[in-house]
């Protein structure tokens, strides 16, 4: 083999080899929006261009509340066109009947934004600024009447929102501007990608491939109800604190599945018991109801849903037929009309 034959192979190799690295830290590396987000109980992500592919949300006139349209109209921003994904950490409150409920939440969005027309109209209704790391944070008290005394305005939820290029915006209404420092300080050393909140190490990589939405972490702290999960008015038998990895992925159909990750094999073997139980009924439920175009997908969904146990994990599979993702996102069905 000559001189020139062995080069020419050993770059090819090392070419293959490049390339499979690269694929290998854009497999466990989270997305940047996740990175960015501090330290959490629960982690959130939503990529909207499969969304987007699968139900052309972005080509459906949408109704729009008062405010949401004033946001329009100030910022030129219509999120269902404009947000390309977005990233939400969920940080559980010590006093559940706080201002913030069980959960506060801080995101990063990523997308198309005027950025000159968002800090203007942000300008307006900030009641307060601050600059931290080269950045102006505005704070916006949240669901407060127009006439407010001192105390309900010092008691009030907060939001508070940065913009951190042109392409990425911040928000926190923790109580605290540690979360949002925290998201300006990850944006200064987000060239690392493996670095971002804990909780992304631990979990992120039994994300499934591919994966348009995942969370992983305490992701029910939403629904939490004097320390448990309760959906729909059902308890179930699950802790607030309960670590789950949940995802949606988009192959031939809507991927649906959710792994409760219990502290025993005992436990997860009482949770799928449980949780069957609760499927019986609410399929015992969907057969009192009249049969139409909507209900039938839903049924197609319900009938698609399995409920294991792998060890010490409960694990909920389903596929999401098309039609009922179409029918939930379009303005109809939205509004609830």
């Amino acid at each position: 083999m000559s001189r020139r034959t062995r080069y020419l192979v050993l770059s090819a190799l090392l070419l293959v080899a490049a390339i499979g690295v690269a694929f290998f830290v854009v497999k466990q590396s989270p997305p940047r929006a996740a990175r960015l987000l501090p330290e959490a109980d629960g982690i959130a992500y939503v990529n909207l261009k499969p969304i987007r592919l699968a139900t052309h949300l972005d080509k459906k006139p949408v109704p729009h509340s008062p405010d949401y349209q004033k946001f329009i109209d100030a910022t030129g921003i219509v999120f269902e066109r404009d947000l390309d994904s977005a990233a939400f950490a969920i940080h559980k409150m010590a006093d559940p009947n706080g201002p913030n409920g069980p959960a506060a939440f801080s995101e990063v969005f990523v997308g198309h934004f005027d950025g000159k027309r968002l800090t203007e109209y942000l300008a307006t209704i900030a009641t307060s600024r601050e600059t931290y790391a080269g950045h102006e944070i505005f704070t916006i008290p949240v669901g407060l009447p127009a006439t407010v005394d001192a105390h309900m305005a010092a008691t009030s939820r907060l939001l508070r929102v940065t913009q951190l290029s042109d392409d990425t915006i911040a928000a926190s209404n923790a109580p605290t501007t540690e979360q949002i420092h925290a998201i300006l300080d990850h944006h200064r050393a987000s060239v690392n990608p493996f670095g971002g909140p804990t909780l992304l190490g631990g979990l992120y990589p039994e994300v499934p491939a591919f994966a348009s939405v995942w969370g992983i972490g305490a992701i029910g702290l939403p629904f939490a109800e004097e320390g448990r999960v309760s959906v729909f008015g059902f308890h179930l038998p699950l802790a607030d604190t309960t670590p789950f990895v949940a995802s949606l992925r988009y192959t031939t159909g809507l991927h649906l599945r959710i792994e409760q990750i219990a502290a025993t094999d005992a436990d997860a073997e009482r949770s799928v018991q449980k949780l069957r139980t609760l499927l019986m009924l609410v399929r015992q439920m969907q057969g009192l109801e009249a049969v139409g175009p909507a209900e039938e997908s839903l049924a197609a969904f319900t009938d698609s849903l399995k409920i294991e146990q792998e060890k010490d994990r409960a694990i909920l599979t389903a596929v999401i037929p098309i039609d009922l993702l179409r029918k939930l996102t379009s303005p109809k069905g939205r509004s609830g009309r």
